[in-house]
């Protein structure tokens, strides 16, 4: 998402350097890395990090933030979610997932593909053109990025809301209201029903489990 604030610390440099090595040992063809975890849990930021750490070894990788496929525009969302009810639609089904499978088609011929991308400030939706041709890996990384089919390599972070509702406070993405932590409820109770899928953990306190 276009400004988009990185709090980038040291536990996610040291947890990437983990990942970055299992990534580097299987190696393949359009390899798809998927990155799970609740708001504030540091997606974004070891997501940065693991495709630095990528490209120091010659290898493109791309990532893909699932949060600019939603079905519903920023500036409408809060007001679709109150009215239709929380627990009624924050879940799976508010990402475009035939979107975001037709951009992880386009990367694995090397196509050239267009997804949206969410511009924080003004809170519109532009379009983005990327040419997949000459990237070698994507990096998938939203609340139920691991709910993919064709990841090869599924990161749940472990650390809930509760955690870090100063980390979501300090990027300061959306307001911190009654409504917005009904919200965040849900996303918890929808990451929990999924993290099974994962195949590494890294937990509360930043260790990758393998």
């Amino acid at each position: 998402m276009l400004e988009d604030v990185l709090l980038i610390a040291e536990k996610h440099r040291k947890a990437a350097e983990i990942i970055t090595d299992e990534i580097l040992k299987k190696r393949k063809a359009k390899l798809i890395i998927a990155i799970s975890g609740e708001s504030g849990s540091g997606k974004s930021e070891l997501t940065h990090v693991i495709a630095k750490n990528l490209r120091k070894n010659g290898i493109f990788a791309k990532p893909i933030h699932v949060d600019n496929f939603y079905n519903t525009l920023p500036l409408e969302r809060s007001e679709w979610r109150e009215s239709n009810g929380v627990e009624n639609v924050v879940g799976l089904s508010e990402y475009k997932w035939d979107e975001i499978n037709q951009v992880i088609e386009d990367f694995k011929n090397n196509r050239k593909s267009q997804m949206p991308c969410v511009d924080l400030v003004t809170e519109q939706v532009d379009c983005l053109t990327t040419d997949f041709n000459g990237i070698d890996m994507l990096i998938i990384d939203g609340l139920y990025a691991i709910n993919i089919p064709d990841a090869d390599m599924k990161i749940i972070i472990e650390l809930t809301y509760h955690e870090t509702k100063k980390a979501q406070t300090d990027r300061g993405k959306e307001p911190t209201n009654p409504l917005r932590w009904s919200v965040l409820e849900q996303e918890h109770l929808t990451v929990e029903s999924i993290k099974n899928k994962a195949t590494i953990r890294i937990d509360k306190d930043y260790n990758v489990i393998l």
